[in-house]
């Protein structure tokens, strides 16, 4: 029985769109919003993708249809103008005319199994598009908080003059490998929405490697918060 529980793109993309609005109210010039703000872009547009995904391509189909007709009509006509003689018929012109016919039916057969599956590639290409720029949109989180190092909150003496600024306190560090992780799982959801729609085996495959990849940015981002909270008790 078909599951009728779907992941609704609406409520996912209002979520990110909270989720840019409260980071905003406390990193404004952050990269980490730089980052959502695009990321909330490609969501919307994977609401457009994901209808036209969903849609039949009726004039591609039509067109298939119509150039499997000729291809099949051509097959028929050549062959009504065979003359089919049994006196007269040798073991060379059965070889020959065997060899034609079936090499006739190989390249139709292969015509037919391209325009038959020419829309499924289309969306297939979209949607690996899309999913490797929210494959993009992981590893720029990645990039961002590598610097959030809880070991060195307010220390200074240390620093050289190519260490990154470190200006967070404990509470703003927290907020902000919150909002990494969360947005993080936000693109797998995203990501599920192709997998949801469109079936196909690299699609299924791709979007399950982004959904590795989300699990283990956020477990390697909580273990940050684990430590945060463990000096917040130890204060």
């Amino acid at each position: 029985m078909k599951s009728k529980i779907r992941l609704q793109p609406e409520r996912i993309i209002s979520t990110v769109e909270r989720l840019e609005k409260r980071i905003a109210d406390r990193f404004p010039e952050s990269g980490l919003r730089k980052n959502c703000v695009e990321f909330l872009e490609i969501s919307r547009l994977t609401k457009q993708n994901i209808e036209w995904i969903t849609k039949p391509n009726i004039p591609l189909r039509l067109f298939s249809h119509f150039i499997i007709a000729i291809g099949l009509g051509g097959i028929i006509y050549s062959v009504s103008y065979v003359k089919f003689e049994i006196h007269d018929t040798t073991i060379a012109n059965i070889v020959a005319i065997s060899e034609a016919v079936f090499n006739d039916i190989i390249l139709l057969g292969a015509a037919i199994f391209f325009l038959v599956g020419m829309e499924s590639r289309r969306k297939r290409k979209k949607a690996l598009t899309m999913l490797n720029e929210l494959r993009v949109i992981l590893h720029v989180i990645d990039m961002l908080q590598l610097t959030k190092d809880p070991s060195l909150i307010n220390e200074t003496l240390r620093q050289t003059a190519n260490s990154p600024k470190r200006s967070l306190t404990k509470f703003e560090m927290e907020r902000y490998l919150d909002y990494s992780s969360e947005m993080a799982s936000l693109v797998a959801k995203i990501g599920a929405l192709y997998s949801q729609s469109l079936p196909d085996e690299v699609v299924v495959r791709s979007v399950n490697e982004i959904e590795s990849l989300s699990t283990g940015l956020s477990r390697k981002i909580w273990q940050k918060i684990i430590i945060l909270n463990q000096m917040d008790s130890e204060d």
